[in-house]
C-alpha cells in the first residue's frame, strides 16, 4: 500500500497510528534485509510464509476464505517454496500448475478470484526466491527492488501530503494524488543514483530499470486498491500494526519483483536474473 494512502492531502494521520507505522517499519525493514542477506533456505522460508499469508488474505478479501480452500492453497504454496528453494524449479512449477487447478476446483463459484489470488501469491513466491538465488548479484538486485518500492511509497506519501492537488484515480483510490505519484517516481530514481554512485551498476540502465519498477509498483498498489474496493474492504487484515495486512504492505513489491525477475530472466536467464537486472 502506498504511503500516501495513509491520509488525504493536508490531513495529519492519527499520532498513535503514525507511531505504530514507524515502529513496525523499524522492526520489519531491518529483519527483512537481514534475512535477504542470509538468503538460501532462510529467505525461501520467509517468502513462503509471506506468500501463504498473501493467498489467505486474498481469499478473505474476495469472500472465499473457506478452510478447505485456504488449507489446499497453503499446502501447494509450501510445496512450491520447498521445491524451488532446493533447486527444483521445474518441480515447483508443475506443483503450482496442478495445485492451482485443484484450488480452482475447490473454489467453485469464486474460481476466477481464487485462481487469480493463487497466481498472485505463487508469482510473488517464485520471483522473490529466484531473484535472490543469483549467487553473484542476487542480494544487490533484491535490495534494489526493495529500496525502489520503499522510496516510491515514502516519496509518494510526503509529496502527496505536502503538495496535494488533483487525484490520480479517485474511483479506485480516492486519496492518491498526481503529486504523490510524481514524488514517489522521483524518489525511486534517487535509489538508482545511489546504487550507481556506489559501483553497483551503470547510471543510465539503473535509472531506466528504477523508473520501470517504480511505475509497476504504483500499478500494483492500484490493482490491490481496485480489488479491495470491488469487495468493499478497507484493509486486507490487521496483521501489521499501523499498516494493515500483507497485501496492503506488499502490493507494490509483488508487482515490482515480478517485473524485475522478467527483466533479469530475459537478459541472463532463469538462474542469473539478479545479474540480468543489475549488470548492463
Amino acid at each position: 500500500m502506498s504511503e500516501q494512502d495513509a491520509a488525504p492531502a493536508g490531513a495529519k494521520p492519527a499520532p498513535n497510528n503514525l507511531v505504530m507505522r514507524v515502529l513496525a517499519a523499524l522492526v520489519l525493514a531491518p529483519l527483512t534485509i537481514a534475512v535477504a542477506y542470509a538468503g538460501g533456505w532462510l529467505w525461501a522460508l520467509l517468502v513462503t510464509l509471506v506468500s501463504i499469508g498473501l493467498f489467505a488474505e486474498w481469499l478473505t478479501v474476495v469472500g472465499a476464505g473457506s478452510a478447505a480452500l485456504t488449507g489446499a492453497g497453503t499446502i501447494v504454496i509450501a510445496m512450491m517454496g520447498a521445491a524451488v528453494a532446493f533447486g527444483g524449479l521445474k518441480t515447483s512449477v508443475i506443483v503450482g500448475l496442478v495445485g492451482g487447478a485443484i484450488v480452482t476446483l475447490i473454489a467453485r463459484g469464486k474460481f476466477i478470484w481464487a485462481a487469480t489470488g493463487f497466481a498472485y501469491a505463487a508469482a510473488a513466491l517464485l520471483a522473490s526466491i529466484l531473484v535472490r538465488k543469483d549467487l553473484v548479484n542476487g542480494f544487490s538486485a533484491l535490495m534494489f527492488v526493495l529500496l525502489v518500492v520503499w522510496a516510491t511509497d515514502i516519496g509518494g506519501y510526503f509529496a502527496g501530503r505536502s503538495i496535494g492537488g488533483p487525484k490520480l484515480w479517485p474511483r479506485v483510490s480516492p486519496k492518491k494524488t498526481w503529486s504523490g505519484a510524481l514524488g514517489g517516481f522521483v524518489a525511486s530514481l534517487l535509489v538508482a543514483v545511489g546504487f550507481a554512485a556506489c559501483g553497483f551498476g551503470k547510471m543510465g540502465p539503473l535509472l531506466l530499470v528504477s523508473a520501470i519498477l517504480s511505475v509497476v509498483s504504483a500499478l500494483g498498489d492500484l490493482f490491490e486498491s481496485a480489488v479491495k474496493r470491488r469487495f468493499g474492504v478497507k484493509d486486507s487484515s490487521h496483521l501489521i500494526p499501523g499498516h494493515g495486512g500483507l497485501m496492503d504492505r506488499l502490493d507494490g513489491f509483488v508487482a515490482a519483483i515480478l517485473a524485475a525477475w522478467i527483466i533479469g530472466f530475459l537478459r541472463h536467464g532463469v538462474h542469473s536474473a539478479g545479474s540480468g537486472l543489475m549488470v548492463w
